[in-house]
């Protein structure tokens, strides 16, 4: 356990993935906890500094930035905890057994591709090359080999590939009314003028809306910010086209066939980055009595985490212990995704790493998504 003053914020990122990676590396069992709003005074005895609710917000990402920088995947909860009518932060990092644990790619000059720290003396002490072999040493002389370890989309044979249909994403509800509102827009253009430019207005919306709908009288600038915020407004209704009508869900098994249980297992997966490949970052909302509505905690922490970079895409989830000669599917809730008609005929590479706390290496290799 290791208590922090205040939260780290923005400003504190690289303090932030410091602090995770020694906790994850430090010779304990179970589970790790850091603690934000707690101080000591001169006699050494615990103060609690209030956390501001915005911590809590998302923003920083503390579990994307995570999944992003560390590896192997680190699975790490941050909820806030009333304690006296105060507010601390509590991050829960998952049970890590599969040290070491190290930056995954460059976050700074000061905390770059390969660190690893580890706690000493109530401090995140950067790792050497001495600690780092003997933790390698340890890991291969009790781990298992990988060859035995098959991955890949459930069926009757484990397959490498799967088709995956694709939709008219002109059908988007966002898509739709932007179509309309664009139309509207050229007919403003068209007639201003003319001098009819309220009448045709008002036709175009009568035949785009129906009669039934109210004219209101928008000028081209209102059209035009209207449009600009068109992705924003139908939300909702687009998340629930892309991931709940026109979804595939994606499956993935990994059979363990050796002779020992695999322990801990994660799996992480990076993918193309395309404008018209969806990956659902959450569950969609649920329609009812003309609004939206969240999906329970229950079941929202059934899917995987998924971080969207500029040119990738990737996907966690951890899988718990393997057993011998068994299939363990990958997602609880499967990972959503929707393909727009561009891709028609195109291949998608992912690539797959599995990691396991008694492996000897992570299991890595290459599925495709045949569109």
């Amino acid at each position: 356990m290791q208590f922090c003053e205040g939260p780290y914020g923005a400003d504190g990122i690289r303090r932030f993935l410091r602090d995770v990676l020694a906790m994850a590396n430090a010779p304990v069992e179970g589970k790790r906890y850091i603690i934000t709003g707690i101080s000591f005074n001169k006699d050494n005895q615990k103060q609690i500094q209030s956390v501001d609710r915005g911590d809590f917000s998302g923003k920083p990402p503390y579990q994307a930035l995570v999944n992003d920088f560390i590896e192997p995947p680190v699975r790490v909860r941050y909820q806030p905890v009333n304690i006296d009518g105060k507010r601390v932060g509590v991050y829960e990092i998952g049970v890590c057994s599969d040290r070491p644990y190290m930056m995954r790619t460059d976050f700074s000059e000061q905390l770059r591709r390969g660190d690893a720290y580890i706690r000493a003396d109530d401090s995140a002490i950067k790792m050497g090359r001495r600690q780092l072999q003997e933790m390698f040493e340890r890991k291969f002389r009790d781990s298992i080999p990988a060859d035995n370890i098959e991955i890949g989309f459930p069926g009757e044979i484990i397959h490498k590939d799967i088709r995956v249909p694709v939709t008219d994403l002109s059908a988007l509800p966002s898509a739709i009314a932007g179509s309309k509102l664009s139309q509207l827009l050229e007919i403003r253009e068209k007639y201003t003028n003319s001098g009819s430019t309220t009448v045709m207005a008002r036709l175009t919306h009568a035949r785009l809306f129906g009669s039934d709908s109210p004219y209101e009288d928008r000028n081209a600038q209102e059209l035009v910010t209207e449009m600009a915020e068109i992705r924003n407004k139908h939300r909702n209704d687009d998340e629930h086209f892309l991931y709940e009508s026109n979804a595939t869900t994606l499956q993935l098994v990994v059979y363990n066939q050796g002779k020992d249980t695999i322990e801990n297992a994660s799996l992480a997966l990076v993918m193309p980055n395309h404008n018209s490949f969806y990956v659902a970052s959450r569950l969609p909302r649920i329609p009812r009595d003309d609004r939206w509505i969240d999906r329970g905690p229950a079941e929202n922490s059934e899917y995987p985490a998924v971080t969207f970079k500029d040119d990738s895409i990737h996907v966690s989830n951890t899988l718990g212990d393997i057993s011998t000669d068994a299939i363990a599917q990958v997602f609880e809730a499967p990972l959503r995704i929707c393909v727009g008609q561009e891709l028609a005929g195109r291949k998608l590479g992912i690539r797959y790493t599995l990691f396991g706390s008694n492996l000897q290496k992570p299991v890595k290799g290459k599925l495709r998504l045949i569109f």
